[in-house]
């Protein structure tokens, strides 16, 4: 996959060809990218649900033509009553199960949030006729995907037991086939009655009911008044300049400053041609520099004791780049973690264009599923640390840490770009590979994407932190990276390890460039 879809009117990147076909109906029918976006996140919940579901938290960068992006923050805090006597005796949260799932679900504000932004556009569409798609998809039933059938297999022995999960996604006690049928027709009527009521519903109304009712039978500490008590936020969204372009990304509690620093960074080195050693050590190492900040600053925004733009000043800037050798490897003992995810974007006929991020931290997030509304809910909770004076200390209220961070670009000569991925850890590297292969040395969008890419660090249940590789790349960058001090690891030529990454450019004479990962099931969609 290697040609660059182009369209005129109206174009949708997602990770699952049927929630780009719902995106670009939208789009069809006259609506909006932020209608057109709602729309792909609403069919991602259904279609892909071990990556994404209404129950977590999600993110956004809204652009108009000529304007810097608006940031979204649809994040949820954890309860009232999570703190650390919930958790005693245990040295670490639970990554799965009902003490998993403390935070409040906050993607349906940032739903609502992003179509009060966009209701000044013009006719706006029905919320009915925009979660059309993803309500059909779940009531009359979708086609189970590899991904789905092969993680929930790899999963199922820890997520089996946990409330609920079996019933919606188990076969006899068994992971789906690839190619069945699967329907979620309580999750379908929930889709219906946020149709019917507003996003709103899903924390005061009738659903608002249901959701904390399962989640006290489940064991779980989110109530109803933490749900009440939840508001999406506008943020301003932290920006730097690199050569040609100014880059966008989400600030704390996301990661988002990493995905800025380390291109930064990166183009401060002064590399001039992709896909050697300067290009993929410049980058690790920038990774390297960047997360060691990240790890400072990415947490509450009203617990952080620094200022994000300090370190995005050009003496910063110059400073940590100053730190890395060109020639060796800085040695790294990396604690990250993973998750999944899915990055989604849209760019309408009239250059407005949306950067999304929808999330539940791992496949099936806690597992815990509400059979009432058939949500699956998040436990991006875990990445609270119990410990006194942690960073990102557990406290009733507080924002978790967040892996994820949809990414945007203004280019001097006057395209505008959105862009971003799954993956956890990797997102921000994903981003720089993409970006940095695209906006700095020119290469095919769509090529750009389907590139060998590399993460450093760890992943979601392995204790690795080598430098991982696509075994596509020349075995001779593979052996000078290994000789420069990385402790390299080399995995399958389109690993879903890398991320399923996506990007949308339109140009100023109005044409739309898109792409989609090889690595997932998505596609562009575009007219």
């Amino acid at each position: 996959m290697l040609q660059t879809p182009r369209s005129l009117r109206g174009m949708v990147t997602s990770p699952h060809h049927l929630a780009s076909e719902a995106g670009l109906r939208v789009l069809r029918d006259g609506g909006n990218a932020v209608e057109a976006a709602v729309a792909v996140a609403a069919t991602l919940a259904v279609v892909y649900p071990h990556m994404t579901s209404i129950g977590g938290d999600g993110f956004w960068l809204i652009a108009e033509p000529g304007a810097d992006p608006v940031a979204i923050d649809g994040c949820g805090a954890t309860g009232a009553g999570v703190d650390g006597a919930l958790y005693a005796g245990r040295d670490a949260i639970p990554w799965r199960g009902p003490l998993a799932a403390n935070t409040v679900a906050g993607t349906l504000s940032g739903w609502q949030a992003a179509l009060e932004r966009a209701a000044g556009w013009g006719t706006a569409l029905p919320l009915a006729r925009v979660l059309e798609d993803a309500i059909a998809h779940a009531e009359h039933g979708f086609a189970v995907t590899d991904s789905q059938a092969e993680l929930t297999a790899a999963k199922r022995p820890e997520l089996a037991d946990v409330s609920g999960f079996a019933d919606q996604f188990l076969t006899d006690g068994h992971a789906p086939a690839a190619g069945s049928v699967m329907t979620l027709p309580a999750l379908g009527a929930t889709l219906r009655r946020i149709a019917e009521r507003g996003p709103q519903d899903f924390y005061t109304g009738e659903t608002a009911r249901r959701i904390a009712a399962d989640l006290a039978r489940a064991g779980a500490p989110i109530t109803a008044a933490d749900l009440e008590r939840h508001r999406a936020q506008v943020r301003r969204p932290l920006s730097v300049a690199v050569r040609g372009a100014r880059l966008f990304n989400f600030p704390p509690p996301t990661q988002g400053i990493a995905s800025l620093l380390i291109l930064a960074l990166f183009d401060r080195l002064g590399v001039r041609e992709a896909e050697g050693f300067d290009h993929v050590h410049g980058l690790v190492e920038a990774t390297k520099q960047a997360f060691l900040v990240r790890d400072a600053v990415a947490i509450d925004p009203a617990h952080c004791p620094h200022d994000p733009w300090s370190f995005l000043a050009e003496d910063a800037l110059a400073r940590l780049a100053g730190r890395i050798d060109r020639a060796r490897a800085l040695p790294w003992p990396a604690p990250p973690g993973g998750g999944d995810t899915v990055w989604l974007g849209v760019i309408d006929g009239a250059g407005r264009s949306v950067s999304m991020i929808q999330s539940i931290y791992f496949e099936y997030g806690s597992g815990v599923v509400l059979p009432e509304t058939g949500i699956v809910w998040q436990n991006r909770g875990s990445s609270f640390q119990l410990a006194d004076g942690a960073v990102n200390a557990l406290m009733p209220g507080r924002k978790p840490f967040h892996t994820l961070n949809p990414a945007a670009a203004r280019f001097d000569d006057g395209r505008t770009m959105v862009y971003g991925t799954m993956g956890g850890e990797g997102q921000p590297q994903t981003q720089a590979a993409v970006f940095s292969r695209y906006g700095m040395f020119g290469q095919p969008l769509q090529q750009a994407v389907t590139a060998p890419r590399w993460l450093l660090g760890r992943t979601w249940g392995e204790q690795s932190v080598s430098l991982k590789l696509e075994s596509r790349f020349d075995p001779a960058l593979v052996q000078a990276l290994r000789d420069a001090g990385h402790d390299v690891e080399v995995l399958a030529p389109y690993t879903a390890t890398m991320g399923h990454a996506g990007a949308i450019v339109r140009r100023p004479d109005g044409v739309l460039e898109g792409a989609t990962d090889p690595r997932s099931d998505g596609a562009v969609a575009s007219f």
